[in-house]
């Protein structure tokens, strides 16, 4: 027999709060009074304003000086649930950590907006005004101070105050309940006297409802509307292409604690061929440098050894460790400030290179070395391809492995060495491993290099257990050399050097390590 779920007693208790059932939270106004009461003042003074306030500022105000007359609103976004318990651990979107100089796991839900003002009113002299929106801690004296498990500090621990929020960024701070104001006060077109919004879109969906729902009341196109939003998106990438001191300074800082852990997955070398899952031995070992040094990984971790190597973006790490094998192993460190390094390296997980493994990992070295030496303001950022690849390309014509002259091969309308390189070789770096991603190509692909700019230089040659067209001897390896590359007016600085790179120096290095 089926029961009908209308009559089910209880069945008019909202879904979104069912999670709470298992909860049993005392609801007396004993407790509530009780709870309210016996707490510690917060008697703490205003704290100095951050490190990267001062450059957060800079930044808004080149945002401001693109889009004036324009209310502009960036998202640091919502949390995530996580197996129907916790959250995930909250990052902000990448655009307003930039524009506010907010790391870590500070604000979901924030909100900066940009408000217009007069020409060259506006703070530092540009066109808005900015304010930050969030949700302060809330008083002891609250029922949200232990009912709320998102927000709640007897859940999650202290947040800031609206002032000390203030204080930290060096702008106006603001409570939730004002965003929808914020956003939609004096909206419409502007030919009509209205303040046209660009919205971060992708970001918060909350947000986005509230901006489109102003849209439509106002009499706005929303296909328009959409393609201002894409050049919002796209400024505020394209702002990030050139780093700032401190940019460059977290970028040092996440380098250094990542080749730590490039440090003890060698360590931890041993252990991973013990275990049938050695990979996720190494990526263990990596995760915690990663946990102790910044914030989290800058991506998820690809350690991958043997065939899997040949695996572009291998990361599962379920597989063996074994003797005789190369290690390829991609990882970066995330700092609390959100800037991420990127770098490989590829290990013989014996200590030695085989004579094969050694010629392969040269050609890739040799690559790499060509692509480097030729960084310097100026040159086209595609050119760094063209140069490693090349140089890889002349080793497989060497081997006896291209189908077709090498010449042939090189052309566009060959490119056969691509069968065992088929990624690009460079790539922008910061606050996202694959920043600037919004870029137009004329500024990111097409670009001449410029001082401050911070890319990877990673080729690669992969040889696929499975790929008949090359002999035995070759299958089952993968070999990538990755470093984080800084434009200066005398060429490029290489921030990753301190991790060896030559054959012979790598087995040194991993034979110091490994006692």
């Amino acid at each position: 027999m089926t029961t009908d779920a209308s009559n089910t007693p209880g069945n008019d208790q909202p879904l979104e709060d069912r999670v709470n059932n298992r909860s049993q939270r005392p609801t007396s106004r004993a407790f509530k009074e009780f709870m309210a009461s016996n707490w510690a003042p917060d008697n703490s003074e205003l704290p100095d304003a951050d490190e990267a306030a001062s450059y957060a500022a800079q930044r808004r105000k080149a945002l401001s000086e693109r889009f004036p007359g324009e209310r502009l609103v960036i998202p640091a976004g919502p949390l995530k649930v996580r197996s129907n318990d916790t959250d995930y651990r909250f990052r902000p979107h990448s655009a307003f950590a930039h524009l506010t100089g907010l790391g870590v796991d500070h604000e979901p839900d924030a909100v900066l907006i940009l408000e217009p003002t007069d020409k060259g009113a506006g703070d530092e002299g540009g066109n808005h005004s900015a304010t930050l929106y969030f949700a302060p801690m809330a008083g002891r004296d609250s029922t949200e101070f232990y009912l709320n498990s998102r927000s709640g500090e007897f859940w999650i621990g202290p947040r800031p105050t609206l002032s000390k929020m203030s204080a930290r960024t060096g702008m106006p701070t603001e409570g939730l309940e004002q965003l929808e104001m914020a956003i939609t006060k004096n909206s419409g077109p502007q030919a009509l006297g209205g303040i046209r919004i660009r919205l971060v879109r992708e970001v918060d969906l909350n947000v986005e409802a509230l901006v489109d729902t102003s849209r439509i009341n106002t009499g706005q196109d929303l296909e328009a509307s959409d393609a201002l939003d894409n050049e919002l998106a796209e400024f505020v990438s394209e702002l990030r292409l050139v780093k700032d001191e401190y940019e460059i300074k977290e970028l040092k800082h996440s380098v250094a604690a990542t080749i730590e852990g490039f440090e003890d997955v060698v360590r931890s070398l041993d252990k991973a061929i013990a275990h049938q899952r050695g990979e996720r031995i190494v990526e263990g070992a990596f995760f915690a440098r990663a946990r102790a040094e910044g914030n989290e990984l800058g991506y998820d971790t690809i350690a991958a050894s043997g065939n899997n190597a040949t695996i572009l973006h291998w990361i599962r790490n379920n597989g063996t460790v074994r003797e005789g094998e190369v290690l390829l192993l991609d990882a970066g460190v995330e700092a609390d400030s959100l800037y991420t390094a990127d770098i490989t390296r590829s290990l013989p997980v014996s200590g030695k290179f085989t004579d094969v493994q050694r010629k392969i990992y040269q050609a890739v070295l040799d690559a790499a070395d060509a692509a480097f030496a030729a960084v310097k303001p100026g040159l086209k950022f595609r050119d760094l391809h063209n140069i490693a690849t090349r140089v890889l390309a002349e080793n497989l014509d060497s081997w006896g492995l291209l189908p077709v002259p090498l010449e042939e091969a090189l052309s566009p309308e060959g490119q056969h060495h691509r069968r065992w390189m088929p990624h690009g070789t460079s790539h922008h770096l910061g606050l996202d491993v694959h920043d600037c991603a919004q870029a137009r190509a004329e500024l990111y692909l097409d670009a001449e290099l410029q001082e401050g700019m911070v890319f990877t230089i990673e080729p690669g040659l992969y040889f696929k257990n499975e790929d008949l067209a090359i002999p035995e001897e070759y299958r089952g390896i993968g070999v990538r050399i990755e470093d984080d590359i800084l434009v200066t007016a005398e060429g490029g600085v290489n921030l990753s050097a301190a991790l060896p790179r030559d054959p012979d120096e790598v087995e040194a290095w991993m034979a110091k390590l490994r006692g």
